[in-house]
């Protein structure tokens, strides 16, 4: 799972890449900080099996706290976009290409007016253009993607199964291919015209990479009116954010200072603060008061919502729910929903997959077949003849 963070210049994406991967990038207000694209690893949050099983668990990866399983995603930061960008402008190819294998993008837009759409410092801007520069870029380098190949494409016995041979690099699946080509309208012919190629752009792009929009620097007083207009004049789901005081709250919470519950968006004082953390403290737990920043909730309606993922827990011992070491459910792992028991081995190991006979389901003790439909929380063990 890689999650992509997008947006113009100066929005605030490097500072949400650190908060949620507690990762040191160079963070300024200017255009262009970020050069390079910065990877690292955030979490989405669910319920642990724990919880109704009696057992305490033992996670490999990342953590268990107040019975939220923390569930570990990749994520990206590239370069800010410039208009132009499918052209070369800015960072221009190199920050599209380094989209190509997400799964689904944040953008990030300015929702307190206070930078323009190229990230100069400026009163009164709309972020709707944050997010429709985005939007069009994406079309457009998309529908530069296809008009390259469409030679080949048009010429080829089926539309779609040449398209999606074209994509599948991009991770496009042939499902969101066969839909877009059915509501866009585009047929088998020389060349579509540009509003065509552009409704089957971006229907590709819809079906197959879904967009969150994180409406970020919330804590300004002039957001919350922006926001709400945002919301109404925006085809995509809408979150609140402010990036700056996720990351100082996470920052503490690491340094022990508060413990931070990022689900409930409270915290609560681990140590004595002095004078400045004290009244720091007390405007963010403000903000959050006012729900003006939910940054989990983005993540998780992403990764569960939009993207349809539900979380699974493979065990060794369906009695014990361990692992070959004695770990209590030691990994949980993001698959589709309508995933098999069979896909499940398959994203263990593949010679898991190969030798697999059957699977059991751990809370039940019932024995399933390959075929069987995974549900969220299931704890299960493959059965394979291959160890």
């Amino acid at each position: 799972m890689l999650i992509g963070i997008i947006g113009a210049p100066n929005k605030g994406k490097s500072t949400l890449f650190s908060a949620i991967t507690l990762s040191d990038v160079h963070i300024a207000d200017y255009p262009f900080t970020t050069i390079d694209p910065n990877s690292g690893v955030s979490y989405v949050t669910t319920r642990c099996p724990h919880m109704d099983l009696g057992v305490k668990c033992n996670p490999r990866n990342l953590y268990c706290k107040n019975g939220r399983r923390a569930v570990p995603v990749n994520v990206v930061d590239v370069a800010g976009l410039v208009e132009g960008a499918h052209e070369g402008k800015g960072m221009g190819n190199k920050f599209l290409n380094d989209l190509s294998s997400a799964n689904g993008f944040i953008i990030v837009v300015d929702a307190s007016g206070k930078t323009d759409k190229n990230g100069n410092k400026c009163a009164g801007s709309n972020p709707k253009e944050d997010l429709d520069l985005v939007k069009d870029e994406l079309v457009e380098w998309f529908s530069d993607i296809i008009r390259r190949h469409w030679k080949k494409i048009y010429t080829s016995e089926s539309l779609s199964q040449e398209l999606f041979k074209v994509l599948t690099g991009m991770g496009i699946e042939r499902g969101a291919v066969d839909k877009a080509i059915s509501v866009s309208g585009v047929r088998k012919e020389r060349e579509p015209d540009s509003e065509s190629m552009k409704r089957l752009a971006w229907s590709i792009l819809r079906e197959s990479k879904p967009i969150i929009v994180c409406a970020n620097k919330m804590d300004d007083p002039a957001a919350p009116l922006l926001f709400e207009r945002l919301k109404r004049d925006s085809e995509f789901v809408c979150v609140p954010c402010s990036a700056a005081i996720e990351l100082a709250l996470r920052k503490a919470d690491s340094t022990g200072l508060i413990d931070y519950d990022v689900e409930e968006c409270t915290f609560k004082m681990m140590k004595e603060p002095d004078e400045s953390q004290k009244a720091a403290l007390s405007y963010m737990e403000s903000i959050l008061k006012s729900g003006r920043s939910d940054v989990q909730r983005m993540l998780n309606e992403l990764v569960f919502g939009l993207l349809g993922r539900i979380v699974v827990y493979p065990v060794e011992d369906e009695n014990k729910y361990t692992d070959h070491y004695g770990n209590v459910l030691p990994d949980a792992i993001l698959v589709r929903k309508g995933s098999t028991a069979q896909e499940l081995a398959e994203a263990i190991h593949t010679d898991l997959a190969k030798g697999m006979l059957y699977a059991v389901d751990a809370r039940t003790k019932r024995r399933v077949g390959k075929d069987y439909i995974l549900k969220e929380g299931d704890v299960i063990r493959i059965v394979s003849a291959i160890r």
